[in-house]
């Protein structure tokens, strides 16, 4: 079954927690990673892998002595980017975005200096999303960037809410277009 299908298959399934009706292009996947200062990065979280196309895109440039901590809370995904990505670097995760800080503190990492997150803020509860971005905010160095895409600007105000500052850019090239959310502490 081809990784379109299975996605569908999953926002069908899972409606408040896969916000997409299928999988990031590749466009979104090199814009979202585009920011991340890949000489100095030793430790980079990604919220909301999905299929694993920013996964791959980052591992693709990460430093060798880096670590990726990929946390995904649909077993299905996790299943299949085990299957398909075999790196050392990467920690994949299977619980929420809400407990970044105890598994980097288990993984002997004490902060990020990227978060790449694709969570879908539109179909997750409030509180939900107040959890996740004070713990996305909690464990970011000093300097650090939390990097965010969604369909909408809706996010605009929630983000904002958390971060000193937030830069908008946009891709047309990824269906539907999306916005990418450049945020720091």
């Amino acid at each position: 079954m081809s990784k379109g299908i299975r996605f569908f298959k999953e926002f069908l399934r899972e409606r408040r927690t896969v916000g997409a009706l299928s999988p990031s292009s590749i466009f979104l996947a090199r814009k979202m990673v585009a920011p991340i200062d890949f000489t100095k990065a030793r430790v980079i979280v990604e919220l909301g892998p999905g299929t694993g196309i920013f996964t791959k895109e980052i591992l693709k440039n990460m430093h060798p002595d880096a670590k990726l901590f990929v946390f995904e809370t649909q077993k299905s995904f996790c299943d299949m980017i085990q299957k398909e990505i075999n790196d050392s670097r990467m920690i994949l995760i299977n619980d929420s975005a809400e407990h970044v800080m105890r598994h980097l503190q288990q993984n002997g990492a004490d902060q990020a200096d990227y978060t790449v997150s694709s969570i879908p803020f539109t179909v997750i509860p409030t509180s939900i999303k107040g959890a996740i971005l004070s713990e996305a905010v909690k464990s970011l160095k000093p300097g650090g960037l939390f990097i965010q895409f969604q369909y909408s600007l809706n996010a605009h105000k929630l983000l904002k809410s958390h971060f000193r500052q937030v830069k908008l850019d946009f891709t047309p090239m990824n269906i539907p277009p999306a916005f990418i959310y450049k945020c720091s502490i």
